[in-house]
């Protein structure tokens, strides 16, 4: 059975771009719940060997905590990108590792706002330039300056992660 192709090249464009925005934001929640889980597990187990508090002055266990997923999502993209799955369904995808470097340099550089701008601009530019050297489809690139837009609103309105 042959599958139904939509024939009007821009309403499959439209849909799609809504697509990544609508699923993609779902995908971001789910992400962010992961990792509340995650560090959950993590600071649970190690709570089992010894207490967790600010009296302990572990400062490089929070950063450590987040740095690790961020490798954990970075190794997750890599075996995304690198199977033969759909366009749509890798740009949708493609907003999870774009939110996580994000939030990421905004969490760590939260009292710099123009070295948090200027990263993530530069990297947003970077990965774009990237797209194009590799002649990737649009909606990479549109995946990634959308979540790279509604970070940067979220943050101009005073919100925090």
């Amino acid at each position: 059975m042959k599958k139904k192709k939509i024939k009007n090249k821009l309403l499959w464009n439209i849909l799609s771009a809504v697509a990544v925005g609508v699923f993609g934001f779902i995908l971001l929640n789910l992400t962010f719940i992961l990792d509340a889980l995650y560090q959950g597990t993590i600071r649970g187990i190690i709570r089992l060997f010894m207490p967790l508090g600010p009296e302990n002055q572990l400062y490089w266990f929070p950063p450590l905590m987040h740095f690790s997923f961020v490798v954990i999502i970075g190794v997750i993209s890599w075996f995304v990108f690198r199977t033969k799955m759909r366009v749509l369904l890798k740009a949708i995808y493609m907003t999870v590792p774009a939110a996580v470097v994000l939030a990421t340099i905004g969490m760590f550089l939260n009292h710099w706002p123009v070295l948090v701008y200027s990263i993530g601009f530069l990297g947003c530019i970077g990965t774009s330039y990237y797209f194009y050297r590799t002649k990737q489809p649009w909606l990479y690139y549109y995946a990634v300056i959308l979540v790279a837009l509604a970070m940067a609103i979220f943050t101009l309105t005073g919100g925090e992660i």
